[in-house]
């Protein structure tokens, strides 16, 4: 099951919850106030690395495409 994020209507307060795809549109329960009006967030996706440019491919014996 994937990891959502929400923010809760009536505090404020965000959070993540591991819920079913098919529940996922379906207002949650906040951890805080425990009103039944927290609301999904679009979430940005993250990754973790490092890109290669041009100049750095081209010094590791690359044609000189780039990589990121």
């Amino acid at each position: 099951m994937p990891l959502y994020e929400y923010r809760c209507e009536e505090c404020g307060t965000k959070f993540e919850k591991v819920v079913n795809i098919s529940s996922s549109d379906q207002p949650q329960e906040c951890p805080i106030c425990k009103e039944d009006s927290c609301h999904r967030l679009i979430s940005t996706f993250a990754t973790m690395g490092r890109s290669v440019t041009s100049q750095t491919a081209s010094s590791c014996g690359s044609s000189g495409s780039r990589f990121t």
